[in-house]
Protein backbone atom coordinates (compact mmCIF):
# COMPACT_ATOMS: atom_id res chain seq x y z
CA UNK A 1 0.00 0.00 0.00
CA UNK A 2 1.81 3.35 -0.97
CA UNK A 3 1.64 6.28 1.36
CA UNK A 4 -1.10 8.24 -0.64
CA UNK A 5 -3.39 4.88 -0.48
CA UNK A 6 -2.77 4.91 3.32
CA UNK A 7 -3.85 8.67 3.72
CA UNK A 8 -6.92 8.33 1.58
CA UNK A 9 -9.17 11.11 3.09
CA UNK A 10 -12.87 10.73 3.93
CA UNK A 11 -15.51 13.02 3.11
CA UNK A 12 -18.09 12.86 6.07
CA UNK A 13 -21.63 14.65 6.17
CA UNK A 14 -23.11 15.94 9.34
CA UNK A 15 -26.21 13.03 8.88
CA UNK A 16 -22.95 10.97 8.76
CA UNK A 17 -21.40 12.27 11.37
CA UNK A 18 -24.68 11.80 14.07
CA UNK A 19 -25.35 8.38 12.58
CA UNK A 20 -21.70 7.01 13.07
CA UNK A 21 -21.85 8.96 16.72
CA UNK A 22 -25.12 6.95 17.87
CA UNK A 23 -23.57 3.45 17.17
CA UNK A 24 -19.89 3.98 17.95
CA UNK A 25 -19.77 6.99 20.66
CA UNK A 26 -18.02 5.36 23.98
CA UNK A 27 -20.30 7.97 25.94
CA UNK A 28 -23.76 6.91 24.56
CA UNK A 29 -22.41 3.14 24.59
CA UNK A 30 -22.05 4.00 28.54
CA UNK A 31 -25.73 5.00 28.87
CA UNK A 32 -26.57 2.07 27.08
CA UNK A 33 -24.72 -0.24 29.48
CA UNK A 34 -26.43 1.65 32.26
CA UNK A 35 -29.80 0.96 31.25
CA UNK A 36 -29.34 -3.09 30.91
CA UNK A 37 -27.77 -3.35 34.34
CA UNK A 38 -31.20 -1.49 35.46
CA UNK A 39 -33.30 -3.99 33.55
CA UNK A 40 -31.04 -7.01 35.31
CA UNK A 41 -31.81 -5.08 38.77
CA UNK A 42 -35.64 -5.93 38.29
CA UNK A 43 -34.91 -9.18 37.68
CA UNK A 44 -32.40 -8.93 40.90
CA UNK A 45 -36.03 -7.58 42.58
CA UNK A 46 -38.46 -9.94 41.65
CA UNK A 47 -36.05 -12.41 42.90
CA UNK A 48 -36.99 -11.16 46.89
CA UNK A 49 -40.75 -13.23 46.14
CA UNK A 50 -38.71 -16.39 45.69
CA UNK A 51 -37.90 -18.91 48.71
CA UNK A 52 -34.54 -18.51 50.71
CA UNK A 53 -33.38 -21.81 50.42
CA UNK A 54 -30.31 -22.73 52.74
CA UNK A 55 -28.61 -25.88 53.56
CA UNK A 56 -26.54 -26.03 56.34
CA UNK A 57 -23.83 -28.77 57.59
CA UNK A 58 -21.76 -29.49 60.84
CA UNK A 59 -18.89 -31.58 62.13
CA UNK A 60 -17.40 -31.16 65.28
CA UNK A 61 -15.37 -32.71 67.58
CA UNK A 62 -16.49 -32.47 71.47
CA UNK A 63 -13.51 -31.61 74.03
CA UNK A 64 -14.17 -32.78 77.95
CA UNK A 65 -16.50 -31.79 80.10
CA UNK A 66 -15.07 -29.88 83.24
CA UNK A 67 -18.21 -29.43 85.60
CA UNK A 68 -16.90 -27.07 88.46
CA UNK A 69 -19.18 -27.92 92.27
CA UNK A 70 -18.84 -24.53 93.97
CA UNK A 71 -17.05 -22.30 91.90
CA UNK A 72 -14.17 -21.77 89.56
CA UNK A 73 -11.16 -22.58 91.95
CA UNK A 74 -13.66 -25.25 93.91
CA UNK A 75 -13.18 -29.00 92.94
CA UNK A 76 -14.26 -30.55 90.06
CA UNK A 77 -15.23 -33.45 87.38
CA UNK A 78 -14.57 -34.33 83.97
CA UNK A 79 -16.95 -35.85 81.91
CA UNK A 80 -16.18 -37.35 78.58
CA UNK A 81 -19.60 -37.24 76.20
CA UNK A 82 -20.53 -40.91 75.39
CA UNK A 83 -20.53 -42.74 73.29
CA UNK A 84 -17.66 -40.43 72.11
CA UNK A 85 -16.66 -37.05 70.96
CA UNK A 86 -18.08 -36.65 67.82
CA UNK A 87 -21.13 -34.44 66.99
CA UNK A 88 -22.63 -33.57 63.24
CA UNK A 89 -26.13 -32.20 61.89
CA UNK A 90 -27.28 -31.57 58.01
CA UNK A 91 -30.13 -28.80 58.38
CA UNK A 92 -31.93 -27.52 54.87
CA UNK A 93 -34.16 -24.75 55.61
CA UNK A 94 -36.61 -22.60 53.21
CA UNK A 95 -38.37 -19.89 53.94
CA UNK A 96 -41.06 -17.80 51.59
CA UNK A 97 -42.24 -14.47 51.83
CA UNK A 98 -46.20 -13.87 52.28
CA UNK A 99 -46.69 -10.33 53.26
CA UNK A 100 -44.01 -7.98 54.16
CA UNK A 101 -45.49 -4.78 54.14
CA UNK A 102 -45.61 -4.79 50.44
CA UNK A 103 -42.45 -3.42 50.66
CA UNK A 104 -41.47 -5.99 48.11
CA UNK A 105 -44.04 -4.84 45.77
CA UNK A 106 -42.64 -1.14 46.10
CA UNK A 107 -38.85 -2.32 45.49
CA UNK A 108 -39.69 -3.99 42.40
CA UNK A 109 -41.68 -0.89 41.43
CA UNK A 110 -39.03 1.43 42.53
CA UNK A 111 -36.46 -0.89 40.35
CA UNK A 112 -39.11 -0.39 37.32
CA UNK A 113 -38.97 3.61 38.16
CA UNK A 114 -35.53 3.54 37.97
CA UNK A 115 -35.28 1.55 34.64
CA UNK A 116 -37.28 4.05 33.22
CA UNK A 117 -35.07 6.65 34.36
CA UNK A 118 -31.97 4.88 32.89
CA UNK A 119 -33.81 4.82 29.58
CA UNK A 120 -34.84 8.21 29.36
CA UNK A 121 -30.69 9.36 30.67
CA UNK A 122 -29.86 7.24 26.95
CA UNK A 123 -32.09 9.64 25.23
CA UNK A 124 -30.39 12.38 26.89
CA UNK A 125 -26.83 11.00 25.96
CA UNK A 126 -27.53 10.89 22.82
CA UNK A 127 -29.21 14.10 22.56
CA UNK A 128 -26.29 15.70 24.10
CA UNK A 129 -23.60 14.08 22.29
CA UNK A 130 -25.41 14.60 19.09
CA UNK A 131 -25.36 18.64 19.66
CA UNK A 132 -21.66 18.00 20.56
CA UNK A 133 -20.86 16.85 17.27
CA UNK A 134 -23.31 19.38 15.67
CA UNK A 135 -20.83 21.40 16.86
CA UNK A 136 -17.55 20.53 16.66
CA UNK A 137 -19.03 19.94 13.08
CA UNK A 138 -20.21 23.77 12.34
CA UNK A 139 -17.26 24.95 13.78
CA UNK A 140 -14.70 23.11 11.30
CA UNK A 141 -17.44 24.48 8.64
CA UNK A 142 -16.49 28.14 10.53
CA UNK A 143 -13.34 27.95 10.53
CA UNK A 144 -12.86 26.31 6.61
CA UNK A 145 -14.64 29.60 5.53
CA UNK A 146 -12.11 31.75 7.24
CA UNK A 147 -9.28 29.74 5.55
CA UNK A 148 -11.04 30.76 2.34
CA UNK A 149 -11.21 33.99 3.26
CA UNK A 150 -7.97 34.52 4.33
CA UNK A 151 -6.61 32.65 1.44
CA UNK A 152 -8.01 35.10 -0.80
CA UNK A 153 -6.88 37.80 1.43
CA UNK A 154 -3.17 37.13 1.54
CA UNK A 155 -3.48 36.82 -2.07
CA UNK A 156 -4.56 40.35 -2.55
CA UNK A 157 -1.90 41.28 0.02
CA UNK A 158 0.60 39.56 -2.58
CA UNK A 159 -0.66 41.76 -5.55
CA UNK A 160 -0.34 45.18 -3.13
CA UNK A 161 3.21 43.85 -2.13
CA UNK A 162 4.23 44.00 -5.71
CA UNK A 163 2.58 47.17 -6.14
CA UNK A 164 4.19 49.11 -3.00
CA UNK A 165 7.47 47.50 -3.86
CA UNK A 166 7.40 48.95 -7.50
CA UNK A 167 6.27 52.51 -5.91
CA UNK A 168 9.32 52.27 -3.96
CA UNK A 169 11.35 51.58 -6.78
CA UNK A 170 9.91 54.72 -8.75
CA UNK A 171 10.35 56.56 -5.35
CA UNK A 172 6.98 57.28 -4.81
CA UNK A 173 6.93 55.39 -1.59
CA UNK A 174 8.82 55.36 1.93
CA UNK A 175 10.47 52.34 2.87
CA UNK A 176 8.23 51.91 5.65
CA UNK A 177 5.63 51.41 3.79
CA UNK A 178 6.89 48.56 1.93
CA UNK A 179 7.88 47.23 5.57
CA UNK A 180 4.06 47.97 6.66
CA UNK A 181 2.74 45.87 3.55
CA UNK A 182 5.48 43.02 4.00
CA UNK A 183 4.27 43.33 7.98
CA UNK A 184 0.75 42.81 7.02
CA UNK A 185 1.20 39.66 4.66
CA UNK A 186 2.98 37.94 7.23
CA UNK A 187 0.23 38.14 9.97
CA UNK A 188 -2.19 36.82 7.43
CA UNK A 189 0.19 34.20 6.94
CA UNK A 190 0.42 33.24 10.00
CA UNK A 191 -3.37 33.42 11.23
CA UNK A 192 -3.67 30.91 7.82
CA UNK A 193 -1.24 28.92 9.98
CA UNK A 194 -2.98 29.01 13.30
CA UNK A 195 -6.56 28.59 11.69
CA UNK A 196 -5.03 25.30 9.67
CA UNK A 197 -3.91 24.48 12.73
CA UNK A 198 -7.15 24.86 14.51
CA UNK A 199 -9.05 22.70 11.71
CA UNK A 200 -6.89 19.67 12.20
CA UNK A 201 -7.57 20.04 16.40
CA UNK A 202 -11.26 20.10 15.75
CA UNK A 203 -10.75 17.20 12.98
CA UNK A 204 -8.93 14.95 15.69
CA UNK A 205 -11.86 15.90 18.17
CA UNK A 206 -14.23 14.87 15.64
CA UNK A 207 -12.41 11.62 14.42
CA UNK A 208 -12.40 10.63 18.46
CA UNK A 209 -16.29 11.31 19.17
CA UNK A 210 -17.14 9.46 16.47
CA UNK A 211 -14.72 6.72 17.43
CA UNK A 212 -12.95 6.23 13.84
CA UNK A 213 -9.53 4.43 13.52
CA UNK A 214 -6.79 6.94 14.86
CA UNK A 215 -4.63 6.01 11.26
CA UNK A 216 -7.74 7.39 9.24
CA UNK A 217 -7.98 10.88 7.62
CA UNK A 218 -11.58 12.55 7.41
CA UNK A 219 -12.56 15.36 6.19
CA UNK A 220 -15.82 16.77 6.38
CA UNK A 221 -18.85 17.57 3.87
CA UNK A 222 -20.31 20.50 3.84
CA UNK A 223 -23.10 19.70 0.72
CA UNK A 224 -26.09 21.25 2.49
CA UNK A 225 -24.92 21.87 5.66
CA UNK A 226 -26.91 24.99 6.40
CA UNK A 227 -29.91 24.27 4.67
CA UNK A 228 -32.40 23.47 7.88
CA UNK A 229 -36.01 23.22 8.14
CA UNK A 230 -37.69 27.10 9.56
CA UNK A 231 -37.90 27.54 12.62
CA UNK A 232 -41.67 27.19 14.22
CA UNK A 233 -43.32 28.67 16.44
CA UNK A 234 -42.29 29.77 20.23
CA UNK A 235 -45.24 27.99 22.02
CA UNK A 236 -44.43 24.35 19.79
CA UNK A 237 -40.47 24.49 21.21
CA UNK A 238 -41.90 25.79 24.69
CA UNK A 239 -44.42 22.71 24.88
CA UNK A 240 -41.90 20.37 23.31
CA UNK A 241 -39.16 21.56 26.62
CA UNK A 242 -41.85 21.03 29.13
CA UNK A 243 -41.62 17.08 27.75
CA UNK A 244 -37.85 17.07 27.28
CA UNK A 245 -35.75 14.20 28.63
CA UNK A 246 -34.07 16.34 32.03
CA UNK A 247 -37.97 16.91 32.90
CA UNK A 248 -39.05 13.83 32.84
CA UNK A 249 -36.02 12.70 34.49
CA UNK A 250 -37.28 14.85 37.22
CA UNK A 251 -40.43 13.82 37.07
CA UNK A 252 -39.49 10.17 37.17
CA UNK A 253 -37.12 10.86 40.50
CA UNK A 254 -40.42 12.54 42.25
CA UNK A 255 -42.23 8.95 41.63
CA UNK A 256 -39.10 7.17 43.15
CA UNK A 257 -38.87 9.32 46.02
CA UNK A 258 -42.63 8.63 46.40
CA UNK A 259 -41.97 4.83 46.21
CA UNK A 260 -39.39 4.76 48.26
CA UNK A 261 -41.72 6.81 51.05
CA UNK A 262 -44.08 3.89 51.10
CA UNK A 263 -40.91 1.54 51.43
CA UNK A 264 -40.04 2.84 54.95
CA UNK A 265 -43.98 3.52 55.76
CA UNK A 266 -44.22 -1.08 54.95
CA UNK A 267 -41.78 -1.01 58.08
CA UNK A 268 -44.84 -0.34 60.28
CA UNK A 269 -46.55 -3.79 58.68
CA UNK A 270 -45.71 -7.53 60.26
CA UNK A 271 -43.68 -9.59 58.20
CA UNK A 272 -45.18 -13.12 57.59
CA UNK A 273 -43.36 -15.92 55.70
CA UNK A 274 -44.19 -20.03 55.48
CA UNK A 275 -40.77 -21.99 56.53
CA UNK A 276 -40.11 -25.20 57.10
CA UNK A 277 -36.77 -27.31 57.41
CA UNK A 278 -35.81 -30.62 58.06
CA UNK A 279 -32.76 -32.18 59.76
CA UNK A 280 -30.15 -34.98 60.28
CA UNK A 281 -28.45 -34.97 63.53
CA UNK A 282 -26.31 -37.10 65.29
CA UNK A 283 -26.31 -38.12 68.48
CA UNK A 284 -29.63 -37.72 69.90
CA UNK A 285 -29.42 -35.06 72.86
CA UNK A 286 -32.48 -33.03 71.58
CA UNK A 287 -35.01 -34.88 73.89
CA UNK A 288 -32.34 -36.69 75.77
CA UNK A 289 -28.86 -36.89 76.73
CA UNK A 290 -25.72 -37.25 74.94
CA UNK A 291 -25.56 -41.03 76.10
CA UNK A 292 -27.91 -41.91 73.33
CA UNK A 293 -25.41 -42.71 70.08
CA UNK A 294 -28.82 -42.52 67.61
CA UNK A 295 -28.76 -40.91 63.98
CA UNK A 296 -32.00 -39.07 64.07
CA UNK A 297 -34.14 -36.94 61.80
CA UNK A 298 -36.97 -34.04 62.46
CA UNK A 299 -38.40 -31.15 60.58
CA UNK A 300 -40.71 -28.04 60.92
CA UNK A 301 -43.31 -26.74 58.72
CA UNK A 302 -45.72 -23.91 59.13
CA UNK A 303 -46.14 -19.96 59.21
CA UNK A 304 -43.66 -17.70 60.76
CA UNK A 305 -45.28 -14.40 61.52
CA UNK A 306 -42.79 -11.60 63.10
CA UNK A 307 -43.37 -7.79 64.62
CA UNK A 308 -40.33 -5.45 65.36
CA UNK A 309 -42.14 -3.03 68.20
CA UNK A 310 -38.92 -0.51 68.13
CA UNK A 311 -39.85 -0.05 64.40
CA UNK A 312 -43.31 2.48 65.97
CA UNK A 313 -40.63 4.20 67.38
CA UNK A 314 -37.62 4.67 65.33
CA UNK A 315 -39.20 4.09 61.76
CA UNK A 316 -41.07 7.68 62.24
CA UNK A 317 -37.93 9.74 61.78
CA UNK A 318 -37.14 7.41 58.93
CA UNK A 319 -40.66 8.47 57.65
CA UNK A 320 -40.02 12.60 58.18
CA UNK A 321 -36.57 12.21 56.16
CA UNK A 322 -38.25 10.06 53.09
CA UNK A 323 -41.11 13.15 53.14
CA UNK A 324 -38.68 15.61 53.31
CA UNK A 325 -37.20 13.81 50.33
CA UNK A 326 -40.38 13.55 48.10
CA UNK A 327 -40.52 17.39 49.21
CA UNK A 328 -36.87 18.00 47.72
CA UNK A 329 -36.92 16.00 44.32
CA UNK A 330 -40.58 18.03 43.76
CA UNK A 331 -38.62 21.16 44.31
CA UNK A 332 -35.56 19.98 42.11
CA UNK A 333 -38.26 18.95 39.80
CA UNK A 334 -39.58 23.07 39.59
CA UNK A 335 -36.46 24.26 39.41
CA UNK A 336 -35.47 22.46 36.32
CA UNK A 337 -38.65 23.63 34.92
CA UNK A 338 -37.36 26.98 35.24
CA UNK A 339 -34.01 26.18 33.86
CA UNK A 340 -35.81 24.86 31.38
CA UNK A 341 -38.28 27.52 30.62
CA UNK A 342 -35.54 30.22 30.56
CA UNK A 343 -33.58 28.66 28.31
CA UNK A 344 -35.93 27.99 25.40
CA UNK A 345 -36.61 31.08 25.89
CA UNK A 346 -32.86 32.24 25.64
CA UNK A 347 -32.11 30.34 22.72
CA UNK A 348 -35.16 31.25 20.41
CA UNK A 349 -34.79 35.30 21.25
CA UNK A 350 -31.09 34.31 20.59
CA UNK A 351 -32.14 32.33 16.96
CA UNK A 352 -33.91 35.55 16.24
CA UNK A 353 -31.51 38.31 16.78
CA UNK A 354 -28.82 36.69 14.44
CA UNK A 355 -31.51 36.46 11.92
CA UNK A 356 -32.38 40.41 12.76
CA UNK A 357 -28.60 40.52 12.41
CA UNK A 358 -27.55 38.92 8.60
CA UNK A 359 -29.55 41.61 6.57
CA UNK A 360 -26.58 43.78 8.49
CA UNK A 361 -24.07 41.45 7.82
CA UNK A 362 -24.93 41.29 4.08
CA UNK A 363 -24.97 45.62 4.32
CA UNK A 364 -22.11 45.59 6.37
CA UNK A 365 -20.16 43.47 3.43
CA UNK A 366 -21.63 45.95 0.68
CA UNK A 367 -20.08 48.78 2.35
CA UNK A 368 -16.76 47.21 2.82
CA UNK A 369 -16.75 46.17 -0.43
CA UNK A 370 -17.19 49.59 -1.65
CA UNK A 371 -14.93 51.37 0.99
CA UNK A 372 -11.74 48.84 -0.13
CA UNK A 373 -12.65 49.85 -3.77
CA UNK A 374 -12.22 53.64 -3.25
CA UNK A 375 -9.36 53.61 -1.10
CA UNK A 376 -7.42 51.20 -3.16
CA UNK A 377 -8.31 53.41 -6.40
CA UNK A 378 -7.19 56.39 -3.71
CA UNK A 379 -4.05 54.09 -3.19
CA UNK A 380 -3.15 53.42 -6.44
CA UNK A 381 -3.57 57.51 -7.42
CA UNK A 382 -1.40 57.66 -4.08
CA UNK A 383 -4.21 59.72 -2.33
CA UNK A 384 -4.11 57.63 0.86
CA UNK A 385 -1.46 55.65 2.55
CA UNK A 386 -1.09 52.36 3.08
CA UNK A 387 -2.41 52.26 6.73
CA UNK A 388 -5.17 53.31 5.19
CA UNK A 389 -5.22 50.62 2.77
CA UNK A 390 -4.35 48.00 5.24
CA UNK A 391 -7.47 49.80 7.55
CA UNK A 392 -10.09 48.92 5.04
CA UNK A 393 -8.04 45.57 3.69
CA UNK A 394 -8.87 44.48 7.59
CA UNK A 395 -12.90 45.90 7.54
CA UNK A 396 -13.21 43.86 4.03
CA UNK A 397 -11.60 40.76 5.73
CA UNK A 398 -14.27 40.85 9.05
CA UNK A 399 -17.01 42.04 6.96
CA UNK A 400 -16.96 38.68 5.02
CA UNK A 401 -16.12 36.39 8.26
CA UNK A 402 -18.86 38.17 9.84
CA UNK A 403 -21.65 37.41 6.96
CA UNK A 404 -20.60 33.07 7.03
CA UNK A 405 -20.45 33.14 10.28
CA UNK A 406 -23.48 35.14 11.75
CA UNK A 407 -25.36 32.59 8.79
CA UNK A 408 -23.54 29.63 10.71
CA UNK A 409 -24.52 30.73 13.94
CA UNK A 410 -28.20 30.98 13.31
CA UNK A 411 -28.03 27.18 12.15
CA UNK A 412 -26.31 26.03 15.29
CA UNK A 413 -28.72 27.98 17.38
CA UNK A 414 -31.73 26.22 15.33
CA UNK A 415 -29.67 23.14 16.52
CA UNK A 416 -29.49 23.80 20.24
CA UNK A 417 -33.30 24.62 20.31
CA UNK A 418 -34.36 21.54 18.94
CA UNK A 419 -32.08 19.79 21.50
CA UNK A 420 -33.65 22.11 24.42
CA UNK A 421 -36.51 20.84 23.29
CA UNK A 422 -35.51 17.33 22.86
CA UNK A 423 -36.37 16.98 19.58
CA UNK A 424 -32.24 16.59 18.02
CA UNK A 425 -32.65 12.87 18.21
CA UNK A 426 -35.97 12.50 16.77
Amino acid sequence: MTSVQAQQVTAISLNDALKITKKNNKTIQKSHIEQRISEKEITETKNLRLPEVNFNAMYSRLSDLTEYEGGFFSDKHTYTPEPGTVIYDAITKFDIPLYAGNRINNAIKKSKEENEISKIRVEKTQNDIQLQVTATFLGIYKMMELHKIIGESIKEEQERLKEVKAFKTFGTVTKNEVLRSELQLSDRELNLLTNKKNIRIALQELKTMLQLPEESEIAIDTTGLLDIAPLKDYDFYFKETLQNEEMRIANREVDVKKTELKMVKGNYYPKVSFFGNYNLKYPDYMLFTLNRPYLYTIGQIGVEASYNLSGLYKNKAKVQVANLKVDLQKNESELVKNEMVDKVFRNHTQYQEIQDKLPVTEKALDLANENYRIVKVKYLNQLVLITEMVDADNALLQAKFNKVSTRIDAVMKQYELLHTAGLLNK
